[in-house]
């Protein structure tokens, strides 16, 4: 069993790395890979960049290079529900690219043309894993939807507007890309999303004081649910 995981950013992979311990290191795209064991099982972080280009990429070479059985893409995200106060942790049931638009010639909002793909869907097992590992930590915790697009969203009207529109939790700017990428190659996933801010105007004054805290939750959360990944139920 080999997992791949996945951030946006130095600060969502720093304590993740340090899980590793001794680890080897190889470049492609650009981008490093760090192959080390957490438990006994082995598993490959990387950095892959702010952006759904990034995310895909970092994500078809886990699955290409070093052919990965799992891939979990974690770091946070912005509120798209006012349920989830920052810090909470939402757990993907699927996720949906949010700035998908091809309505002009017959396609739904997030759905890519000629593909018959518009929502990627997490696995079941290991969403389920990840919830009752979140319980364990006593973090509060959702099972939901994220949508994805390049774009910060920062304003209540395009909040208002990818909630409505797709009944999303949170957004950000990888997970449904690597998600894309994941259901190609036929590999399960699970994208993990900590709370940092509610994807609005008030971004600015909590985003930099949360993210820290919020990517510690996430890295927390990896550690405990690797050795459970490795057996199915």
């Amino acid at each position: 069993m080999k997992i791949g995981v996945i951030g946006a950013m130095d600060i969502e992979i720093a304590s993740l790395v340090s899980l590793l311990g001794s680890h080897a290191e190889k470049t492609y795209a650009g981008m490093v890979f760090r192959k080390g064991m957490i438990g006994g099982t082995e598993v490959i972080i990387a950095k892959c960049g702010v952006g759904k280009v990034n995310a895909a990429v970092c994500a078809e070479i886990m699955c290409g290079f070093f052919c990965v059985d799992v891939l979990v893409n974690t770091g946070v995200a912005g509120s798209l529900d006012n349920s989830l106060d920052i810090g909470d942790i939402v757990v993907s049931r699927d996720a949906v690219q949010h700035d998908v638009d091809a309505v002009n010639f017959g396609y739904a909002y997030g759905e890519i043309p000629s593909s018959g793909m518009r929502y990627f869907v997490a696995d079941e097992d290991i969403a389920r894993k990840c919830m009752r590992a979140l319980e364990d930590m006593g973090v509060a915790h959702w099972l939901g939807r994220i949508a994805s697009g390049d774009q910060f969203v920062r304003t209540r009207e395009r909040k208002a507007w990818i909630r409505e529109t797709f009944a999303a939790h949170c957004c950000e700017m990888e997970g449904a890309s690597i998600a894309q990428v994941a259901v190609l190659n036929k590999i399960p996933f699970v994208l993990v999303r900590a709370i940092s801010d509610k994807a609005d105007e008030s971004v600015s004054e909590s985003y930099d004081v949360f993210e820290e805290k919020a990517a510690r939750h996430c890295a927390e959360l990896i550690g405990r649910i690797v050795p459970m990944i490795s057996w199915r139920e």
